[in-house]
Order: C-alpha cells, then structure tokens, then sequence
C-alpha cells in the first residue's frame, strides 16, 4: 500500500485551473527543452503524470511517452487530452508499478517524489526507476528544497503564497521531514474560502544522491532550474539528473 494521498475527483476537476502558471509558456518551454535532450531519440516514462502538464506537450514534441498515475480521477482528466494509443497511462504506486519497455529517461517533476512519504518508498522509487531505463539512461526529478532557514526557533510555519485569492503556507515535522503544505483558496466573490492541505516527505540532495546509489544510479547534473543555473547554497530547488552505468 502506498503512503501517497491519492487526489480526489473534486482536486482533479479543478487542477489545472489552479496551475495556469505552471502550464505557461514560460514554465513549460525549459522544462521540455530539458527533458527532450535528457530523452534523445529513445522513450519517457513520467511517474506521477497527473494530468499530463508536461507529458502531453513532451510527446507532441515527437518524444514517446508513457505515464503512471496513482489518481484515476487525475489519470480521466488527462485522457480528454490525448488518447491512449498516443501517450499510454497506467494507474498505480509509482514506487512500485511496472510498465513494459526500457526508457531512456524517466522524470518526476514539480516535486511530485515528497508524495511519497517514507523514506522506503523514496528509494524504492528510485529503485523502480532504474528498473525502466536501458543502460546510460537518465532520471530526471525536480525537488524544491524546504525553507527550514526561514523558521526561527519555535515557529514550524512558512508562507509561500500570500494574495488576494489564495493564503498558503507549509508546516514543518523536523523530526519525519514531513511538511504539510496548508491552502485557504477564495472561491468566488461571496468572502467564502476552501481549506485543503497535503502531506509531504522532503528530502535532501545529498539523501537523494544516497537513494540513487542504492539503486544503482551515479549523478550526472544537478542545477537550479530546467535553464541549467548553477546549483548554489542559495538555490530553492534543484533539477537533478542521475545515470544508469552502461
């Protein structure tokens, strides 16, 4: 069983409504530049594909892709956008889900590794990783990193988004690495305002690098942002990539 929160019909409904920026040119175009040099000529396998920000456009770009998704709510609102045939999806765990084919690029994005929220899962995570990819083939997982310098002592809470529509904030267990990202979203223009909150394991680079040895990956890249930025101790998050020996 997975610690994963599967999201629910009402959450995939209004997903991408709510991610209008993430789905931006701006956001978009560096992002798939990234992965499509990343995949070559071979095939991707994105875990946790929700519904299809990235994949869909990666295979309009000639890149093969095939998805797992552990929503099915997340995995129907996709299949309106491209049909089965042309990008498959699979729904389950994607620490453990198993697909056919080798890949020669499986990738996580917009941190979508802290749904899972043991550390076992993680690296089995990366284990089913490796299991997909041909030799030389690459993972590619984007992670935020958590804003533990900004909590003085006593104080477990972070703002992150603080506007007209929408109050977030993240609270800290320093103790499980888990946070729990809060969101107060105002619907319409009655004052009302939907509560919804999700649980998240963070972890580290240097954790990360350890889970990759486990499964038998070497670090290849690490940078800032899908422009490739140099990764630096004041970075907010980081674009790693990992390689499968040949």
């Amino acid at each position: 069983m997975t610690s994963s929160e599967p999201w629910t019909r009402a959450t995939a409904e209004r997903y991408d409504a709510e991610e209008t920026e993430m789905a931006s040119a701006a956001v978009l175009e560096p992002t798939l530049a990234f992965l499509a040099e990343a995949a070559g000529t071979g095939p991707a396998l994105e875990f946790a594909i929700g519904t299809g920000r990235v994949g869909v456009p990666l295979r309009e770009r000639g890149v093969p892709v095939v998805g797992i998704e552990l929503s099915e709510h997340m995995a129907a609102v996709l299949r309106r956008k491209i049909d089965e045939d042309t990008l498959p999806v699979v729904v389950g765990d994607m620490a453990d889900t198993v697909v056919p084919g080798e890949f020669t690029l499986v990738y996580l994005v917009y941190n979508t590794i802290t749904n899972l929220l043991t550390q076992d899962e993680q690296v089995e995570c990366f284990r089913n990783a490796a299991r997909h990819l041909r030799p030389g083939g690459r993972f590619v997982v984007e992670l935020g990193l958590p804003p533990l310098r900004l909590l003085p002592p006593g104080q477990v809470a972070v703002p992150f988004d603080v506007s007209e529509r929408h109050l977030g904030f993240d609270t800290f267990d320093l103790v499980e690495q888990i946070l729990v990202s809060h969101h107060f979203t105002r619907d319409g223009d009655d004052g009302r305002y939907r509560r919804d909150n999700s649980r998240h394991r963070y972890a580290w680079p240097a954790e990360l690098d350890l889970m990759a040895r486990i499964a038998g990956l070497t670090l290849e890249r690490r940078v800032a942002d899908w422009h490739g930025a140099p990764f630096t101790q004041d970075s907010t998050k980081h674009v790693s990539v990992w390689r499968k020996p040949t």
